[in-house]
């Protein structure tokens, strides 16, 4: 019954994914092929220089590698409507992480199941026996969600399986022995970030099973066994674990080095719905220890969901992308053709402050490409004045200045008067976003409340504010990074109007205050 049940579930899923299979094979979405149309990229809430799907849903980024002068970007991607579906790996590639190229869909869903997320690395010695000596293959590892052993119940519906390229991820090629690890009982398995382990000189691959992380180990990406397990007692257990990823950092100014370990959850973030945390740690090749007990995040907004790194990057920099949403009104958004973008890519960097490990998220310098020449000026207000700039547009925008104070509103308003508002309290030790009148908000019950970021650990003296702003979405960055928000917001007209508000008892000073547009990359 088992085998007849497979062969139904196949055969509907081909009926399903047979035009859209077709579309994807006839079509090659390329951003030059269409740049000559008016209206392409420039719907509303389009975002100019994030990274957003040509059309049709999007979340997680998914096997982020870089080979022979290309990242990949690959991504959850439902190809039939701008709501979670079944899902596929879209694909976008660039040289410089800041132009993408539109590729065609890289995975379809087969009779073991929709393609979850995963990872893909460069099997530089062919350990696979995937491709040659000559031309080690891309192998992409990923979830297996098979839908109907779901709906009926049943617990063993994420398996893992393995796809490869041998044209630098053109074309893929499902692996015949899939799925190469079966399900050992654990709902909600999934997620494989795989990396090649120096220490055991063999593949690793961190899983999530509901509530915990498990580590794997093979010599081939295609036998594994499972060594190790972490964080069932440890950070944040508010909903499940998700997307896992593990590396090595240097901590700054010093030769000490740390493991970091990322962890998606939802829900259960800070400020509700999904976020993602982490842990800084040792590894000694199968087993991941931390000391760390309350659960640290790498964003305080409430958009900044499974992001991962890059393998095999350049220099070995560690470069980060998340999904720019949050499940709680993920499907819900005021978007029409297409629905999701990416956060910028950021470095990530380790940083002690006063004795504490910081993870610092940072973005990439090729963005400065991006930034016109900036308009720049001093901002002093007298305590409870406030300053107002006007600006053709600032949702396009890089903003930055440096600061001593501790209290103080910056406001972006509109000609409808709709505001997103940003507070500095320096009494509470914290950073507010509020985005309860920003424009659009009635999609969705709680889109509007107040995001609250605690900045105990903010050093005295100087530090910088970096925002930018595209069309429906902010990344707040304070201190080089050590404090980030990230937060979407649907206004009906551009914010034309920026509110510099004194909060405190002596002047405020922003000093080196620059206000950049920055260009589209579409």
């Amino acid at each position: 019954m088992n085998y007849i049940k497979k062969i139904l579930y196949s055969a509907l899923i081909l009926i399903v994914l047979m035009s859209c299979r077709e579309q994807a094979q006839h079509k090659t979405p390329t951003v030059t092929s269409q740049k000559n149309t008016m209206e392409y990229y420039n719907e509303r809430y389009r975002p100019q220089f994030h990274f957003s799907p040509e059309e049709k849903w999007m979340n997680d980024p998914n096997g982020l590698v870089y080979h022979k002068g290309v990242y990949h970007l690959f991504y959850q991607y439902y190809p039939e409507d701008i709501v979670w579906g079944p899902m596929h790996w879209g694909h976008a590639t660039s040289k410089d992480l800041v132009v993408w190229e539109h590729k065609s869909i890289a995975l379809f869903p087969d009779a073991n199941g929709y393609i979850f997320s995963g990872s893909a690395v460069v099997d530089f010695d062919n350990t696979s026996k995937l491709g040659s000596d000559k031309a080690p293959p891309l192998v992409a590892i990923f979830t297996y969600h098979d839908a109907v052993a779901k709906k009926e119940g049943k617990e063993r519906y994420e398996t893992q399986g393995v796809a490869y390229s041998l044209d630098n991820g053109e074309t893929w090629s499902k692996y015949d022995g899939n799925p190469v690890i079966g399900n050992p009982g654990e709902k909600d398995f999934r997620d494989p970030k795989v990396f090649w382990n120096e220490k055991t000189k063999a593949w690793s691959m961190l899983l999530v099973a509901v509530d915990h992380l498990q580590i794997w180990s093979s010599d081939n990406l295609l036998q594994w066994e499972k060594v190790s397990e972490f964080g069932k007692e440890q950070g944040a257990h508010g909903g499940v674990w998700e997307c896992p990823d593990m590396f090595k950092l240097v901590v700054e100014e010093t030769n000490e080095e740390k493991w970091v370990l990322l962890i998606s959850i939802n829900p259960g973030a800070p400020n509700g719905g999904s976020g993602t945390q982490y842990f800084v740690g040792d590894f000694d090749g199968e087993t991941i220890t931390s000391d760390q007990k309350n659960p640290r995040w790498i964003d305080w907004g409430t958009d900044n969901y499974a992001g991962v790194t890059y393998n095999n990057t350049p220099d070995n920099d560690r470069i980060f992308i998340g999904w720019m949403s949050n499940w709680n009104y993920a499907n819900k958004t005021p978007t029409q053709k297409w629905r999701s973008a990416m956060t910028l890519p950021r470095k990530l960097s380790l940083r002690k402050i006063q004795g504490d490990y910081e993870l610092i998220n940072y973005p990439l310098e090729n963005l400065n490409e991006l930034l016109k020449t900036p308009e720049e000026r001093t901002i002093i207000v007298e305590s409870g004045a406030e300053e107002t700039i006007s600006f053709e547009n600032f949702n396009q925008t890089e903003i930055r200045f440096t600061t001593k104070a501790r209290d103080f509103h910056l406001t972006f308003k509109n000609k409808l008067n709709e505001r997103l508002m940003l507070t500095m309290d320096g009494d509470k030790k914290q950073f507010l976003v509020d985005r309860s009148l920003s424009g659009k908000t009635d999609f969705e019950e709680n889109f509007g409340g107040i995001q609250q970021m605690p900045i105990t650990n903010l050093p005295a003296g100087q530090f910088e504010v970096r925002l930018f702003l595209d069309r429906s979405s902010i990344e707040i960055f304070i201190n080089k990074g050590q404090y980030v928000m990230t937060a979407q917001f649907f206004p009906n007209e551009n914010y034309t109007d920026l509110s510099i508000k004194n909060t405190g008892v002596g002047k405020l000073s922003l000093g080196d205050f620059k206000i950049s547009t920055v260009k589209d990359i579409w």
